[in-house]
């Protein structure tokens, strides 16, 4: 294989790195079609929320049915997988100094996802799948739906597999010095588990394909639902392996973020990669055809291994940030460096914005709402949507914005649009999630069911009457949901501006603070501390991590007595259904 030439790379001016400019557009096409389909997600949204809000109830059945569909699909499958196609390509090549595999055959493979993509649009825009995100059989939407899929699966492991090959190239290439970086570390553990998830995703939709036109008689429903969950949930726990790498890569550009432990954030991805799918049997735990023997084991002794992941994560990354920000010189009592950290940076906002809410809702209900008998009292309520949407959407959206501010300037080379409105963006939708999560969580707890187009059964030969609360719940929810659609919104109208009609931008003046770059380029952060203190600061014995982040270590506590009275306040729910007690 002949070397690529000189002008097939150019040289960040910001970072010194050399990048592949095939793999640039790639990441550049994968990003923009990702951006797209948030915005087709976005206005979904809204349509829902306004319409689950029972004083607006705003779209007739058939529409709100259809575009749940359309919002799952757009949301949770081609939004976040598109940047995760992106975030692999900048992993593998940007971020290594490498030349991507087979960039031609790379085009190809973004051409079949999107034209799956826009299949399944085509398919559920025309109303010929109004099946829901999760398309049970004996729901039976038109072939070319499951076909479409299907494309769509092909191309992003192909896409996969690409970044496998360019790894094998980097390492014998010998594009980076020492161990592979712990944030291409996490896009692999992604790219893996992405294997696994779509691997399960052909095993459900080509028999589906199959039966749709007629060549099967026809699905058994259970062994459609477990498989189906190991690609709707797992595809899921892409996101946070690629989330994690990405609170790592932020936390190092924003304040000079510190990894405590390689071998500890490491092991933790491998976690990830053993236990992590298996948290979607949390979806089957009220389905009669599974034992309670197989029930418990997925969702506690294997899922609690993942959880362990994400509580390692959950302290390492604040703690990397408290420990780079001290070695920066803010020493000031015990949360000076939080005070002092670059809040009017959004990549910065949206980083901590995204491990509190992942963290604290998330998280805390993620645990809680998997366990067996916990389960039984929340299944099919709107606490369910409630707490993924404070996973996917506050926490792996969040940081995926958080990560465009960087990208713009640094792949696009565009100077952010509307820097101040940037600069409030995070907050905006993060802010707005937090009351629709809240809203749907204790609307939930009052027995509210999810996906319902009308709660109050009007048409119905019997009354319904729900807790006078439900109603201030709901509003609550909609409410949060118009914000935090605006907030969505926000952040297109500042990335399609920047993108196509940005001010280009080709160097970064250093200690410059220029509106529309990101501080973290032209003022980037920078230890104080020599390396012999920062050794000390890490392993000294007399202090360890607790005298080394005494902050974050607080911050910790408080999440671990916020979990316990959540947890427990859930089972004393429980006894008293159950009249235990």
């Amino acid at each position: 294989m002949t070397a690529p030439s000189i002008a097939s790379f150019r040289v960040c001016s910001a970072t010194g790195r050399t990048i592949h400019r095939q793999a640039e557009w790639l990441v550049k096409a994968n990003a923009v079609v990702a951006v797209v389909a948030l915005l087709v997600g976005a206005i979904a949204a809204l349509l829902l929320v306004l319409t689950r809000w029972q004083a607006v109830h705003l779209l007739p059945a058939v529409w709100y049915y259809r575009l749940l569909g359309v919002h799952g699909m757009n949301m949770l499958i081609f939004f976040i997988i598109y940047f995760e196609m992106a975030v692999l390509w900048f992993a593998s090549t940007v971020l290594l100094n490498a030349r991507p595999a087979a960039p031609k055959f790379g085009w190809f493979n973004f051409g079949l996802m999107l034209l799956g993509t826009l299949i399944v649009e085509w398919a559920q825009w025309s109303g010929r799948a109004d099946v829901l995100f999760t398309s049970y059989p004996p729901l039976k939407a038109h072939p070319l739906f499951y076909l479409g899929v299907i494309f769509f699966a092909v191309g992003a492991l192909l896409v996969v597999a690409q970044f496998f090959a360019t790894l094998v190239i980097a390492k014998r290439e010998k594009t980076y010095p020492g161990s592979m970086p712990l944030v291409v570390y996490g896009a692999v553990t992604a790219a893996i588990i992405a294997v696994i998830t779509l691997v399960h995703g052909a095993l459900v939709y080509v028999p589906t394909f199959l039966w749709s036109v007629g060549l099967i008689p026809t699905v058994d429903p259970q062994v459609y639902r477990m498989l189906w969950w190991a690609l709707g949930h797992s595809s899921q726990q892409i996101n946070v392996a690629a989330m994690v790498a990405i609170w790592y890569m932020l936390g190092a550009l924003t304040v000079g973020s510190v990894v405590l432990n390689e071998k500890v954030s490491r092991s933790a991805f491998v976690l990830y990669i053993l236990f992590i799918s298996m948290a979607s049997a949390h979806h089957l735990l009220v389905d009669p055809g599974f034992g309670p023997a197989w029930k418990i084991v997925n969702t506690s002794y294997f899922m609690y291994m993942a959880v362990l992941a994400s509580m390692v994560h959950g302290f390492t990354v604040p703690a990397g940030m408290e420990l780079g920000m001290r070695l920066r010189g803010f020493t000031d009592g015990m949360f000076g460096w939080l005070r002092r950290a670059p809040w009017g940076d959004p990549g910065f906002s949206s980083l901590v914005l995204s491990v509190v809410v992942f963290g604290f809702v998330g998280g805390i209900t993620g645990v809680t709402l998997g366990t067996e008998q916990i389960n039984i009292i929340a299944h099919n309520t709107m606490r369910i949507p409630g707490h993924f949407h404070s996973t996917v959407v506050s926490g792996t959206a969040l940081a995926f914005m958080g990560a465009t501010y960087y990208l713009l300037p640094l792949i696009f080379q565009r100077k952010v649009a509307f820097w101040k409105l940037a600069k409030i963006q995070p907050y905006l939708f993060a802010g707005g999630l937090l009351l629709l999560v809240m809203g749907m969580t204790f609307a939930g707890s009052f027995g509210v069911p999810r996906r319902h187009w009308d709660i109050s059964f009007s048409q119905a030969p019997f009354d319904v009457q729900f807790n006078p609360a439900v109603d201030f719940f709901l509003a609550v929810m909609g409410i949060g949901g118009v914000i935090a659609v605006t907030g969505a919104l926000a952040f297109i109208l500042i990335a399609v501006k920047s993108v196509f009609f940005g001010e280009p931008v080709y160097a970064f003046p250093r200690g410059a603070e220029i509106a529309g770059i990101p501080p973290g380029l032209t003022n980037p952060p920078v230890h104080s501390a020599d390396v012999d203190e920062r050794n000390e600061a890490l392993h000294a014995p007399s202090r360890g991590f607790a005298g080394a982040t005494p902050g974050t270590l607080v911050l910790v506590g408080v999440f671990l007595v916020a979990f316990m009275l959540y947890y427990f306040a859930n089972w004393k729910l429980l006894s008293f259904l159950w009249k235990i007690g």
